[in-house]
């Protein structure tokens, strides 16, 4: 465990950065269940740091579940039943299956549609966090200085987006280690425009475009709707999309023109790509001309940063998408995208799309990023979002059947949930509708019905009273089916 700690001027009070170091090292395993944690002495001697400072850090991480004090011993990492679960099983790398999604747009939006005509009290479904948690005071205030000058509102927004929210989108990337400059990034209404535009810029209409298996039921729309053919590729719980798989799949199907991929904290899985597994990925892209579009929407919420896909990018062959939706402001549907080698015909398409985004959510994001309150906003988000996944996790372990499986994510809103034989995620869901629950089926994540035994669970609400007893209401929907089988 290194002993530097971070500039507090830009990485937030020294007792946090502390918490920081040992919550990643909790995460990745380096401390293990049951382990001991250095003692107070210890951390004050080894970080240079105050007995204040070594206490606060301990209390924050025992705030969020991961440690527990002990009296007369010290800290100790919790055991919780939710680490004794077995991971969610590895996939299987078999011959490439080509799926056109037949039908799939009209599955899924029945299932949504469904969803959300039901009177629902708890929602385990989505993935977004609490509305508390997001900075909605401070962006107010950005949108009415806006408004103080509306003058600015006669005037038609640039067709890129506005300039000064590129520059500090721009900045932002550097944290994901991308290097890009204002003039290459385009503003876009969320990531789902991104994705859709990215994949129209780089097929046609029956061309095959590989996917991760399971997959966000956002991009299996897009596709159908683009005329375009699937190719599911075995995604991993822990490692993400299988680079064998992908390079089996590209000697199989000549046809094959670009890949989706979400390398950190994919969705639904809440994987990570290893960075050799990134480099692979690129160089098997560079041999056989195939486009990379990467979702990064989800990384800035990884409890460590992680590299972006087109970090490594000489080429410009990844094109890079990533939205505000679900790390800043949900209601502004704000995204962006660098388009590499295809960024005057993505810049062609939004025009003659949707053309640009509205003033007003740019302007407020602009002066969110430009008075630097992304990176102390984004830590606090990513300190309360931890002991939500741990609780949740630990509240499934406790209330369903025996026979569960999950991987605990190492940062962001969802877990992967993988159900005992015999339980079929498509019944949990009607079952659970009637009970005012709204679940995310592991169907809708793929176009046949090999993740119908699996759910995305949503953990970026409070697990207040309501949550538990929806988790306890699942498990009993669980054993219901089980005991009717």
């Amino acid at each position: 465990m290194s002993a530097a700690l971070h500039d507090p001027a830009l990485a937030g009070p020294l007792y946090q950065q502390l918490a920081d170091q040992y919550r990643r090292a909790i995460a990745s395993g380096s401390l293990g269940p049951g382990s001991r944690m250095p003692s107070v002495r210890v951390l004050m001697a080894r970080h240079q740091v105050s007995l204040s400072t070594a206490l606060q850090a301990c209390r924050s991480l025992e705030s969020e579940g991961l440690l527990e004090a002990r009296p007369r011993l010290g800290y100790f990492v919790q055991r919780g039943r939710a680490r004794g679960l077995p991971p969610a099983r590895e996939p299987r790398i078999g011959p490439p299956d080509p799926a056109r999604y037949v039908g799939i747009h009209e599955r899924i939006s029945g299932l949504l549609a469904r969803g959300l005509s039901s009177p629902v009290s708890v929602n385990l479904a989505g993935a977004v966090a609490h509305p508390s948690l997001y900075p909605t005071r401070a962006l107010a205030l950005h949108g009415q200085r806006l408004l103080r000058q509306p003058e600015q509102l006669a005037v038609p927004p640039p067709a890129d987006g506005y300039g000064p929210l590129r520059e500090g989108l721009a900045r932002m990337a550097l944290e994901a280690q991308m290097v890009l400059r204002p003039d290459e990034l385009l503003v876009t209404h969320g990531a789902t425009e991104a994705l859709a535009l990215a994949l129209r810029a780089v097929t046609r209409p029956g061309d095959v475009v590989a996917v991760e298996s399971p997959s966000y039921f956002g991009v299996l729309q897009i596709l159908e709707a683009q005329g375009l053919r699937a190719l599911e590729i075995p995604t991993s719980p822990a490692t993400g999309l299988s680079v064998e798989a992908l390079a089996r799949a590209v000697r199989a199907e000549p046809a094959l023109r670009a890949v989706v991929v979400v390398p950190n904290l994919q969705n639904p899985l809440g994987a990570l790509m290893p960075d050799e597994a990134k480099q692979a990925l690129l160089q098997l892209a560079q041999a056989h001309d195939l486009a990379l579009i990467e979702d990064g929407s989800y990384a800035p919420l990884t409890d460590a940063p992680q590299r972006a896909l087109k970090s490594w990018d000489r080429e410009g062959r990844v094109i890079h998408c990533a939205s505000m939706h679900k790390i800043l402001a949900p209601g502004l549907r704000l995204g962006w995208m660098s388009a590499g080698r295809w960024q005057d015909r993505v810049r062609m398409l939004k025009y003659a799309q949707s053309r640009p985004n509205e003033l007003l959510g740019q302007a407020m994001v602009a002066g969110f990023l430009a008075a630097g309150q992304m990176p102390r906003h984004l830590r606090e988000l990513r300190r309360r979002l931890a002991p939500q996944r741990l609780q949740m996790a630990e509240a499934l372990a406790a209330e369903l059947p025996e026979g569960t499986r999950l991987t605990l994510p190492a940062g962001g809103l969802a877990l992967w949930v993988e159900l005992p034989s015999g339980l079929s995620s498509l019944r949990l869901f009607d079952a659970a509708l009637r009970e005012g629950l709204r679940l995310s089926p592991g169907a809708m994540f793929s176009n046949d019905e090999r993740f119908d035994g699996f759910l995305r669970i949503n953990c970026g609400q409070p697990m207040e009273p309501a949550q538990r007893d929806a988790v306890r209401t699942l498990g009993r929907l669980c054993r219901q089916q089980l005991d009717a089988a």
